[in-house]
């Protein structure tokens, strides 16, 4: 939620801040500014709407300096417009301000403020901190001890950046909300992710929370709240500044749909060998005490995570997926022999964090499933799996969803080999391990694993989906429907759909289709039915009562399946794998029916109405 950018350094900051907030927008597109450090002081500008309409402004006007701050919106306390945008500034304009988080606290701060004096000109929480500060420069203070004592004074969760007039220089802080400086060769910058420069520099330092840096032309310093100097390691990103551009693609999801036999190979690379999986957090046998997993993640992760609970379920280990937002307030009992994994691509969602704590502050041990080296979640979890789908910057995640089952899948099998879960009542576990391979024609193997790139890009090169979506775009509804591992690929597709092309469309367990929303079917609602070559007569049986009310039928489903192929009304073929990895291969042609749905309702696919990428607030 919301992007920030900061830069000081030589030359002309404000094109490089504008960069910034170009690659930012997926964090929030509301409205978008800026403040530069001009010789008589500050100037800001500052629009509701995307970046493009900022760059109209921005013609007429020239701000010149080498140091700024930036900000794109996404909206919390009060609505879109110019009033609302950031950067905030106090009454006389000697401090600009930009914020991502919420403060909690600033209703009490904002009628402190007015009763010493002081005027608020927009609805947001952020507009209290360059006042707070302002009054601590008028009280004598230097900018760094103003900024200090401004933030101490503060309750929620923040990440902010300020410029004063005057000074050189920029002061930030991060609490609970993602911060994560560059380093340039001739200029530093700070940003709420790092597509924001990489255009600049591949040098970075994750700070953590409740570090303070200043940059200035001396370089940069970081402290804790205290003053005590703080070291913190640079690091060298692996992606290039082409990874985070459209290149010739209308649209960074299509772009990303199609990333994602690359991005599989960059997840399965070096984890498979002919002994099984290799994990470098979990050496062999290092999982076998595990007897239960709890998995804790939001949207598109929490998917992933229901699938991931599938897999452990059915290799013995009893697992299950929460929902982080409830989990946090809610958890559920956990051991010493209870593993908690949270799945967040960003490694900074806050309610998937507020969870990861809580399992933290119990006996349980706790592993981070992201995409980010250096995100908060790496670094408070006991551990870490790193998806490396590299930079996605569409608001509705696609390759990061393929990347985070392939890497579960991958730790299903080390749980496997490693032994680990309780034994179902009196069965032994080596009875269960024959009845999954029974079903499941031996399980997933290492070759299969590896061959899901190139299944990947065969789904991806199928361009039946675009014909559909032309197809069915007049229905009213769309539901999707699946069972085992094909149940969170339901849920994932309606995700989508109703993500990027706003029309209704729901996910359901292919047999509660009886129990409640078969009401809602009619011959204007499409079902699109998940078959993974398990239990897939069941998911036809549940088909067909939709069918006989009247409803089209897509089926997405193995390749030889002829029967389905010949009871539905279309079909998108997927190439023929183990069934638990088919789910996976099923969810790329809903992508793509999603993208070409709302392509041809000429949506803003990239940047999805009322959302944003990053969920960096509860």
């Amino acid at each position: 939620m919301c992007g920030i950018i900061a830069r000081v350094g030589d030359g002309d900051a404000l094109a490089e801040l504008m960069t910034g907030l170009r690659n930012l927008e997926y964090r929030g597109y509301d409205s978008a500014g800026v403040a530069v450090r001009c010789e008589d002081g500050i100037d800001v500008c500052k629009r509701e709407g995307e970046t493009d309409v900022l760059d109209a402004a921005l013609v007429e006007r020239h701000l010149p300096g080498s140091v700024g701050i930036g900000h794109t919106r996404w909206s919390t306390h009060g609505p879109p417009s110019d009033a609302n945008a950031h950067p905030h500034t106090d009454d006389d304009g000697r401090v600009a301000v930009v914020h991502n988080g919420i403060i909690r606290n600033y209703e009490s701060l904002r009628r402190e403020l007015r009763e010493d004096g002081h005027r608020f000109t927009s609805e947001t929480d952020t507009e209290v901190v360059p006042h707070l500060v302002a009054r601590e420069l008028d009280a004598g203070a230097d900018a760094e001890t103003a900024f200090r004592a401004a933030t101490d004074r503060l309750e929620g969760s923040y990440a902010l950046a300020m410029v004063v007039a005057d000074e050189d220089a920029v002061y930030a802080t991060r609490h609970g909300s993602p911060l994560v400086l560059g380093l340039g060769d001739d200029a530093n910058y700070l940003a709420s992710d790092v597509p924001a420069f990489l255009e600049f520099t591949d040098r970075v330092v994750y700070l953590e929370d409740d570090d303070v840096v200043v940059l200035d032309d001396a370089g940069y310093r970081i402290t804790t709240t205290a003053g005590d100097p703080v070291d913190r390691e640079a690091e060298t990103v692996d992606w290039a500044a082409g990874d985070a551009q459209k290149g010739v693609y209308s649209h960074f999801m299509r772009k990303e749909i199609d990333e994602q036999p690359t991005s599989l190979r960059q997840t399965i690379e070096g984890r498979t060998d002919s002994t099984g999986t290799v994990l470098d957090a979990f050496p062999p046998g290092s999982l076998a005490s595990i007897e239960n997993v709890v998995f804790v993640a939001c949207g598109t992760s929490y998917h992933a995570a229901m699938y991931g609970s599938t897999l452990l379920r059915r290799r013995g280990v009893p697992a299950t997926a929460m929902r982080a937002n409830e989990f946090a307030h809610d958890p559920m009992p956990m051991s010493d022999r209870t593993l908690v994994i949270a799945v967040t691509q960003s490694g900074e969602t806050a309610d998937t964090l507020a969870s990861l704590r809580v399992a933290n502050e119990s006996p349980a041990s706790t592993l981070a499933v992201t995409n980010v080296v250096g995100s908060t979640a790496a670094r408070e979890a006991d551990d870490a799996m790193f998806i490396r789908a590299g930079p996605e910057v569409g608001v509705a995640a696609t390759k990061t969803f393929s990347s985070q089952v392939a890497a579960l899948a991958l730790l299903a099998d080390r749980f496997e080999e490693d032994g680990a879960g309780i034994e179902f009542g009196r069965e032994p576990r080596s009875k269960q391990a024959t009845a999954r391979a029974s079903t499941t024609d031996g399980g997933v193997d290492a070759g299969t694993i590896r061959s899901l790139p190139d299944d990947v890009e065969t789904v991806v090169n199928d361009g039946r989906a675009a014909r559909l979506a032309k197809q069915y775009a007049d229905a009213d509804s769309y539901f999707f429907i699946g069972r085992g591992v094909g149940y969170p690929v339901a849920l994932e597709g309606a995700l989508k759909f109703k993500e990027i092309t706003y029309e209704h469309a729901e996910g359901f367990a292919a047999g509660e289709l009886k129990h409640g929303p078969l009401a809602l079917v009619t011959p204007s609602t499409v079902i699109v039915a998940v078959f993974t070559g398990q239990d897939d007569d069941r998911t036809l049986h549940n088909v067909r009562e939709a069918q006989s009310r009247g409803a089209p039928i897509i089926g997405v489903g193995p390749e030889s399946a002829t029967e389905i192929r010949d009871a539905v009304d279309e079909y998108l073929p997927i190439p023929d794998t183990d069934p638990e990895l088919a789910g996976m291969l099923a969810n790329v042609h809903l992508q793509l029916l999603a993208y070409h749905a709302a392509e041809i309702r000429d949506r803003a696919i990239d940047k999805p109405r009322n959302l944003a990428k990053s969920v960096t607030v509860e």
